[in-house]
């Protein structure tokens, strides 16, 4: 089958699964409130007024305000690109670690390949989460460190899936023209077999985006994510967990920003995997 083919064929499949369209518009949305945060954010996110600490949602402050007297849907507003930075780069991080073990543990095998899954599962040992949080608490927490703290904890199932793909890739007919018309090791891992194997690490990326954006949020809400003043959904919901009695609009909000952003992503990445997966072709 032609490539343009196999794209209308993949397009045909994502438009007619309406939740993969609902998950695809609530990352659209995303995207449009993080551009536009300037234009759509009312107040200043960081503008402190004592006269409205903790008031309920209103015309003036459509989310209410918080301990600070702060605007929430603003410094919401502004929160998205966080979310936005952290899952993009960190996955990008992530992603790229993956592709390169992966790439070089299915292709050579043998020695190289027991050497990158011993390591994979050295890594597994380890719940992700806690060995975040005990690199973040070494490091001085910031968004840089976060991103590449959670890119370098995230890279095991993508080296999984690349190495997966290679194993069954690298004896096809294609690669061992290729070898015989002299191409190098290299062209052959990334310029004839890599495009081939993409598929499930998109569809893995999609869904990593939504888990570090999580993970970044209870960093954050923990105290040792991105650092106030700088508007996060998390410390937004760790002032609301101090005020909870008082200012329920402080847990509300956030969490129902991550709720909607993790499961807008999951929806689009289970799109984009049941377009890909040829199982399901009539």
């Amino acid at each position: 089958m032609r490539p343009g083919n196999l794209t209308q064929d993949f397009l045909r499949r994502f438009m007619e699964n309406k939740l993969a369209l609902l998950g695809g518009a609530l990352v659209l949305a995303l995207f449009v409130v993080s551009f536009l945060a300037p234009w759509l954010a009312p107040h200043n996110p960081n503008y402190i007024d004592v006269k409205a600490i903790l008031i309920g949602p209103s015309s003036n402050h459509l989310f209410g305000t918080d301990h600070l007297g702060r605007d929430v849907l603003s410094r919401m507003i502004w929160g998205s690109r966080i979310s936005l930075k952290v899952g993009f780069v960190a996955v990008g991080i992530a992603t790229l670690i993956g592709v390169v073990l992966g790439a070089l543990a299915g292709y050579y095998g043998g020695l190289v390949d027991s050497s990158i899954m011993r390591f994979v599962d050295l890594m597994l040992c380890f719940p992700a989460f806690f060995l975040i949080l005990a690199v973040i608490a070494i490091l001085e927490p910031s968004i840089w460190n976060i991103m590449i703290v959670i890119g370098v904890t995230g890279w095991m199932g993508v080296a999984r899936l690349v190495r997966a793909e290679f194993l069954t890739l690298k004896t096809r007919e294609f690669v061992q023209a290729a070898r015989v018309l002299g191409a190098s090791d290299l062209r052959i891992i990334f310029v004839h077999i890599l495009p081939n194997a993409l598929a499930p690490v998109l569809v893995s990326a999609t869904l990593g985006v939504a888990g570090a954006i999580l993970t970044e949020s209870a960093l954050s809400f923990l105290g040792i994510g991105v650092q106030p003043p700088t508007p996060s959904w998390g410390n937004i919901l760790t002032a609301g967990k101090d005020n909870i009695s008082i200012a329920w609009w402080l847990s509300l909000y956030p969490g129902l920003a991550i709720l909607i952003t993790v499961l807008g992503y999951n929806l689009l990445g289970e799109g984009v995997r049941d377009a890909l997966d040829p199982r399901l072709k009539e």
